[in-house]
C-alpha cells in the first residue's frame, strides 16, 4: 500500500515538473520530498518544507517557490486546499472526496492495507533475548523481548524478509557453572548431603530441573561417571530451554531460529573466523593470551579473544557469531536488541566486523534501558527473594500478555520505563490496553448487530461520511502505513502503541458523535456508510494489535 506522504510527494514532484515546463522555476534535481504531519492541526493534514530546501539551488525566495507550487497543486483532486506559510512551508488539507474514496479502496483490498514496500525484500535479522539457558526468563528480559518481536512484525509489514533469532549461549564457563550446580542439586534431590559449589547458580530454577530429571528418569545418573554427568548436564540444559520456550510463548513470541553457540565450535566456524583475523594481522599473542589488536584501528585498547587458560571470551564468540550472520548467512542488516549495560561492547564488535570486511553500519544495536515496577506510589524492586528475580511467567500470569506487551512498548527504548502495575490491571478507559481492545470489541458488536438486522452495507456510499469526527477517523486510519515505514526506518517501536491509542480515541469520538445503526429507516444509507467506516477502522485496529503481538477480543 502506498502511504499518504508518498502519494503527496508524487503530486508535489509532478507540480514541480509542470512549473519547470512553464519556465516558472529553473531546472533542478529536487531529490527526496519530505511530507509530514504538522505538530499543530491548524496547519492542515500534512506539510512539506520543500520550498525551503530548494531556495538555495534555485536562488529564489522560498515563499515564491511555495506560491508557484501551490498554484499547480490546487488543481490536484487530492487537495481541498494548499496554503503557503512562512517561511516557506506548504500546508495541505486533504480533499474530503479523496479521503472518502480511501475507505472503499481499503475495503476492496484489505490484504494490502498496512503493507508497504519500504524494505524491498531486503534480508534482515532481529536477534533478541538470547539469555543463557541456565535459568528461566525473568522480568528483566521482557522489555527487550517485546521490543524485538514487535520490531520484527513491523519490518515484515514494511516489506523486509525478516528472521527472528534466539542465540543460545550453550558453551563456555556459564554452562560449566550450571552443570556443577545441577549435579549438586540433583544429588540433594536424591537425599545426599552435598554442599553447593561456591559459584553455583542461586534460585529455584536449577532445583526444579534437578527434581524433574530425578522424577523422569527410570535409573539415577551415576555421579561418579563423567559420561553420565555429561548426559545429566545436557538433559538439564534441554529442560531449561523448554522452560524458556514456555516463557516466550506466554508473551506471544515465536522465533524462526534458535542458534547454538556450541555449533560455532563444532562446525569449525569459530576457528575459521579467528584464523582469518590472524591472517590479516589483527591478532597477537601477549601474556599467554590471544588478543584482537583493536588499537590498530584507532581503538583505545586491545581485547582478549582467548584467555591464557585456553577458553574463549564472550567477545570472541560474538565476533564468530556475527561473522556467521553476515558472511555465512548473508543478512543485509543485523539488529541486536541488547540491554543498555552492554553499550561498551558495541564499538569493539563493530571494529572486528570492519576487520573481517563487513560494513559495521550494517549492524544495528538497540540498547534497551531498565524497567522499574510501580505499585501505588512506590517503586518495587525486581527481586522478590534473595537471589531470585521475579520470573517473567509470574508477571504475565498477574496482568496478562497483552498488558505486558503494550506497557513495555509504551516508551522509547532509550528511556527508563516505570511500569505501572495498577494501571495495567484496570478494566477501564484509563488503561490504554483496555481502551484500544474495547474499540475493536465495540466494532465487532456493531457489525454483528448489522448482520442480525440483515443490513447489507457493501453498497453503502462513503460520500455520506461528512461529519468532522468521521473525516478525522478516516485521516487517522490512513496514517498507519506511514507509521509502519517510520518505525522500519528508525526502529522506534513506541510510536506504534501511541498511534494505536490515537486511532482508538478517534473511533470512540466518532462513536459518541455519530449513531452508526439508526432505527430510522430514512437513515439507512448513512448507517451503511458508517458501517463501512467501522469495518475500515476494525482493519486498522487489527493491524495494530497484531503488530504489537496482542489479542483481538470480540467481546469485553
Amino acid at each position: 500500500m502506498t502511504t499518504v506522504p508518498e502519494i503527496l510527494s508524487a503530486s508535489i514532484k509532478k507540480a514541480f515538473e509542470k512549473a519547470q515546463q512553464d519556465n516558472l522555476v529553473p531546472a533542478a534535481e529536487i531529490g527526496d520530498i519530505a511530507v509530514e504531519r504538522p505538530q499543530n492541526p491548524e496547519h492542515g493534514d500534512y506539510a512539506s518544507s520543500l520550498p525551503l530546501k530548494l531556495a538555495k539551488p534555485l536562488k529564489k525566495n522560498p515563499i515564491e517557490i511555495a506560491t508557484v507550487l501551490a498554484k499547480y497543486l490546487k488543481k490536484d483532486g487530492i487537495f481541498e486546499d494548499v496554503v503557503v506559510a512562512n517561511p516557506g512551508f506548504l500546508n495541505f488539507v486533504l480533499s474530503r472526496k479523496w479521503l472518502q474514496d480511501q475507505v472503499d479502496q481499503m475495503l476492496s483490498d484489505p490484504e494490502s492495507y498496512g503493507v508497504t514496500n519500504a524494505g524491498k525484500g531486503k534480508k534482515i535479522q532481529v536477534e533478541y533475548i538470547s539469555a543463557n539457558p541456565t535459568g528461566r526468563l525473568h522480568v528483566a528480559h521482557a522489555r527487550g523481548a517485546v521490543i524485538g518481536s514487535t520490531l520484527a512484525n513491523v519490518l515484515k509489514s514494511a516489506g523486509f524478509e525478516v528472521e527472528q533469532e534466539y542465540y543460545l549461549n550453550d558453551a563456555g564457563a556459564q554452562i560449566d557453572k550450571f552443570n556443577r550446580s545441577l549435579v549438586a542439586r540433583y544429588m540433594q534431590s536424591l537425599g545426599n548431603d552435598v554442599e553447593l559449589p561456591e559459584d553455583s547458580y542461586p534460585g529455584e530454577d536449577v532445583i526444579a530441573v534437578a527434581e524433574k530429571i530425578r522424577d523422569s528418569s527410570s535409573d539415577n545418573y551415576d555421579t561418579d561417571d563423567p559420561g553420565a554427568l555429561s548426559d545429566l548436564g545436557k538433559a538439564g540444559i534441554q529442560l531449561m530451554i523448554e522452560g524458556i520456550k514456555e516463557d516466550i510463548e506466554s508473551l506471544h513470541i515465536d522465533f524462526d531460529n534458535w542458534f547454538s553457540e556450541k555449533s560455532l565450535f563444532e562446525n569449525g566456524q569459530f576457528e575459521k573466523c579467528i584464523g582469518l583475523l590472524k591472517e590479516m594481522g589483527y591478532v597477537g599473542d601477549r601474556d599467554g593470551a590471544t588478543w584482537l589488536l583493536n588499537s590498530n584501528l584507532g581503538e583505545e585498547k586491545d581485547n582478549v579473544l582467548i584467555r591464557s587458560n585456553g577458553t574463549p571470551t564472550y567477545f570472541s564468540t560474538d565476533i564468530a557469531y556475527h561473522y556467521n550472520k553476515f558472511i555465512q548467512r548473508k543478512f543485509d542488516t543485523v539488529i541486536d536488541v541488547w540491554g543498555a549495560d552492554h553499550q561498551g561492547q558495541v564499538p569493539r564488535l563493530k571494529s572486528a566486523l570492519k576487520m573481517l570486511g563487513s560494513d559495521p553500519d550494517d549492524l544495528e544495536m538497540i540498547l534497551v534501558q531498565m524497567v522499574r515496577f510501580k505499585k501505588g506510589e512506590t517503586i518495587e524492586k525486581l527481586s522478590k527473594r534473595e537471589g531470585n528475580i521475579v520470573p517473567l511467567i509470574e508477571l504475565v500470569s498477574e496482568i496478562g500478555a497483552d498488558a505486558c506487551r503494550f506497557m513495555f512498548l509504551s516508551r522509547s527504548h532509550e528511556t527508563q520505563l516505570d511500569f505501572d502495575l495498577d494501571l495495567a490491571k484496570k478494566q477501564s478507559s484509563e488503561n490504554p490496553v483496555y481502551y484500544i481492545q474495547y474499540g475493536h470489541a465495540r466494532i465487532c458488536s456493531i457489525l454483528d448487530l448489522a448482520v442480525e438486522k440483515k443490513i447489507n452495507y457493501s453498497n453503502g456510499s462513503v460520500y455520506m461520511l461528512s461529519h468532522e469526527s468521521e473525516i478525522q477517523l478516516i485521516n487517522k486510519i490512513l496514517e498507519l502505513p506511514s507509521v509502519i515505514d517510520a518505525i522500519a526506518d528508525t526502529y522506534e517501536v513506541h510510536h506504534l502503541p501511541h498511534y494505536s491509542l490515537e486511532l482508538a480515541t478517534a473511533f470512540h469520538n466518532f462513536y459518541q458523535n455519530c449513531r452508526v445503526i439508526s432505527e430510522n429507516e430514512e437513515d439507512l444509507g448513512l448507517s451503511k456508510a458508517r458501517l463501512k467506516l467501522c469495518e475500515a477502522t476494525k482493519l486498522a485496529l487489527v493491524n495494530c494489535l497484531e503488530l504489537m503481538g496482542m489479542s483481538k477480543p470480540e467481546k469485553m
